[in-house]
């Protein structure tokens, strides 16, 4: 059997832009963290201010629990960060990469 047309190239290119396994594997864990409303409120809060664990349940309307809860998760991948100030914990966004994901993801929907 031959083939009627060549697109090794377009293949190559295409196989390459996958990267690692483990690259692909880190961007869908951060793409499902962010799939969940909860989570994507906070991120998107974050990124205007830099805000406490009180402040964010404020701002969602959800119990501290419930936000502390979503805040571990968010920092496991690297989503958020803290700083301590005394007795208080602030949270911001990890950096800009996040903050460029959000902007573009919105973008996207408003086209």
């Amino acid at each position: 059997m031959t083939k009627s047309h060549n697109h090794d190239d377009a293949i190559r290119s295409a196989r390459k832009s996958l990267g690692t396994e483990e690259s692909v594997i880190g961007l869908a864990e951060t793409f499902k963290v962010l799939s969940d409303p909860t989570r994507l409120k906070i991120v998107l809060a974050l990124s205007r201010a830099e805000l406490c664990v009180f402040d964010i349940a404020e701002v969602l309307g959800a119990t501290e629990s419930a936000v502390s809860h979503q805040l571990r998760i968010l920092k496991t991948l690297r989503l958020v960060k803290q700083r301590k100030d005394g007795k208080h914990v602030f949270y911001s966004l990890d950096d800009h990469h996040i903050e460029d994901l959000i902007r573009v993801a919105k973008i996207h929907i408003a086209e």
